[in-house]
């Protein structure tokens, strides 16, 4: 899986190869892996700058409300944002972790006060720029 992980594009023989196999079996192993859910899919990673999106802000996000239609509703808005990249629900504090993903500080500013502070279950945001990325997982 590891190989796989590393680079999606592999052929059946180089990865075979790879991991000390030989190809039949090797096939199998893979699409075992596919049917059983543990492969998910296949997908090229873009880099956000190359989309226009060269700015990436961490947001911590706390709600007011925890009942489960504000939540839902809070939820299923932010995910539909194009803006957001990475939406998680978290324990403890804060609520929210959200990685949004735009083309400048403008760009941010537009999206945090037209969309992101105007929802009604929204509390509290902090923003968190980057100041270097030491090491990411394209997934």
């Amino acid at each position: 899986m590891f190989q796989l992980r590393r680079n999606g594009r592999l052929s059946n023989v180089e990865l075979a190869k790879r991991v000390g196999l030989t190809p039949p079996p090797c096939l199998r192993r893979v699409k075992r892996l596919e049917e059983g859910g543990v492969i998910t899919g296949y997908r090229a990673v873009i880099a956000q700058k190359a989309l226009g999106r060269g700015l990436e802000v961490l947001v911590d996000v706390e709600i007011y409300a925890q009942d489960r239609k504000t939540v839902e509703e809070f939820e299923d808005t932010v995910a539909a944002y194009e803006e957001v990249v990475e939406f998680r629900r978290m324990y403890g504090r804060p609520d929210y972790f959200i990685r949004v993903a735009v083309a400048d500080h403008a760009a941010y500013e537009a999206f945090l006060i037209g969309k992101l502070s105007g929802l009604p279950a929204v509390q509290r945001l902090e923003s968190h720029l980057t100041m270097k990325e030491i090491k990411a997982d394209p997934r």
